[in-house]
């Protein structure tokens, strides 16, 4: 089969397209956002130079068989230089960058970075904060005569793994929330060497659409949801550019995943300190003055809070006050009921609960589905991918002038349970325009026809 395919400018919708339908025929996500994300993500790795930064991608869940490690093996067909390992040294990792510039894949995740993990994994975890920034370089003493080098470390990278990772890389990171499928979510069986010469095809398609378009996307500046600023923007902004630069139905739909996985990403990386402000704040109420005593008796009747039981024992009058100093609030006489106690003041938490119990994203509006007489094509002969790809000040508006063709890949359907044992068909995407029904791979593309099972047998 050949790799040298070339989209035609026109195609860019659909060739995200393609590596978003490739991607759902093996994993069932746990939503359309994060199909989006993951989508988005694979994209951003070809053109990671075009960036000043590059976020990560952490594929987590609270148990094993979430399809964690499924998604990294389907990655590593469709991302450039693939470097996927289950444990690396950081001797290994940063040379590895500087010499290769690989897209990295890292599995179990949570065993290299867990409480007990060596000194060397927490530099490790250093490295891989540092590199999502372009130009990042990490010193090394290399040599008999120990001669300085400085080694580049910026490079797109995934990772899975259970639980959380350390606050650091969560916060440099798209957050998937993997879980184990449900009985009517039916993906095809994966196998490497029967799928891997077609997922190389898809990235074909998308490396040279990517080629095409890298200077458009070095100079985006696309419009960001409302409320993801900071960090969150930072991790957002390639993904958007990209979503942007393919037109169609994906600036919408991107943002829509923007702002759902922002939400995520926010409801779990809420340290203990800011969860107390959190709930400080729903104690009070319109409260001006609260005691230390019937401040923690009001938290620890939280049915799903901590405060009752922080391991072993309830928030006491000293922890309360640990926590809280890190903000700068301490406790002060209070006047309730006539009688002075220790306590702690509104407007003595007002700024901390300013500064760190920031608003959400406003919800985006969800994207409309494209009927048949609204697919157009752009002008003939054009050569630029429709989108806010181009250069405009932050906060212009960057909604696309001249839609793309555009496929939307559909939610997963529901198995009925006598159905669940035949073939796993049922997530074929092949009706959307221009798929085979069989295998739901464009038809006019170069080796269909050899890698189809139907179409060959004919």
């Amino acid at each position: 089969m050949s790799n040298e395919w070339t989209p035609d400018p026109l195609d860019a919708a659909v060739v995200l397209g393609d590596v978003e339908a490739f991607l759902a025929r093996f994993v069932a996500f746990p939503s359309e956002a994060a199909r989006v994300a993951v989508t988005l993500w694979t994209a951003h790795a070809h053109a990671v130079a075009a960036f000043d930064s590059s976020p990560r991608l952490a594929l987590l869940s609270p148990e094993p068989g979430s399809g964690k490690t499924r998604t990294l093996e389907v990655l590593d067909l469709l991302v450039p230089d693939p470097m996927h390992v289950l444990n690396a040294s950081v001797a290994v990792t940063f040379r590895a960058v500087d010499k290769h510039h690989p897209t990295l894949l890292l599995d179990e995740v949570d065993v290299v970075f867990n409480a007990r993990s060596k000194d060397e994994n927490q530099e490790l975890r250093g490295l891989l904060n540092a590199g999502h920034r372009r130009g990042a370089q990490v010193p090394r003493c290399v040599g008999p005569n120990h001669e300085l080098k400085l080694f580049d470390v910026y490079a797109a990278c995934a990772r899975a793994g259970l639980g959380d990772l350390p606050a650091t890389l969560m916060s440099r990171s798209v957050i998937i929330r993997m879980r184990r499928r449900a009985p009517g979510e039916v993906v095809q069986p994966y196998r490497q060497r029967v799928h891997e010469s077609e997922g190389h095809d898809v990235r074909a398609g998308l490396a040279a659409w990517i080629t095409q378009v890298s200077d458009v996307l070095a100079d985006a500046w696309p419009e960001m949801p409302s409320g993801v600023e900071d960090r969150p923007q930072d991790v957002w902004e390639p993904l958007l550019a990209i979503a942007d630069a393919a037109g169609g139905s994906w600036p919408v739909r991107a943002r829509a995943a923007c702002v759902e996985l922002v939400k995520v990403a926010a409801s779990g990386e809420a340290s203990l300190g800011v969860r107390l402000l959190g709930d400080l704040r729903a104690v009070f109420g319109a409260t001006d003055a609260m005691s230390t005593e019937a401040i923690l008796t009001e938290l620890r009747k939280m049915d799903e809070a901590p405060w009752s039981d922080l391991r072993g024992k309830p928030l006491d009058p000293r922890r309360l006050a640990r926590l809280l100093g890190g903000y700068q609030v301490s406790s002060t006489k209070v006047k309730v009921d006539g009688r002075s106690l220790q306590g702690y003041r509104r407007e003595h938490l007002h700024d901390s609960w300013t500064r760190y119990l920031t608003q959400l994203p406003q919800q985006a509006e969800p994207p409309e589905p494209v009927e048949p007489s609204q697919v157009r094509a752009s002008q003939p002969g054009s050569t630029q991918p429709q989108g806010s790809g181009t250069r405009t000040e932050p906060g212009t508006s960057t909604e696309p002038v001249n839609p793309l063709v555009t496929c939307t890949v559909p939610e997963v359907p529901e198995v009925p349970a006598d159905e669940q044992t035949k073939p796993t068909r049922t997530l074929n995407l092949g009706h959307l325009p221009g798929r085979c029904p069989s295998c739901s791979f464009h038809i006019e593309k170069q080796g269909h026809r050899d890698h189809c099972p139907e179409r060959s047998a004919s």
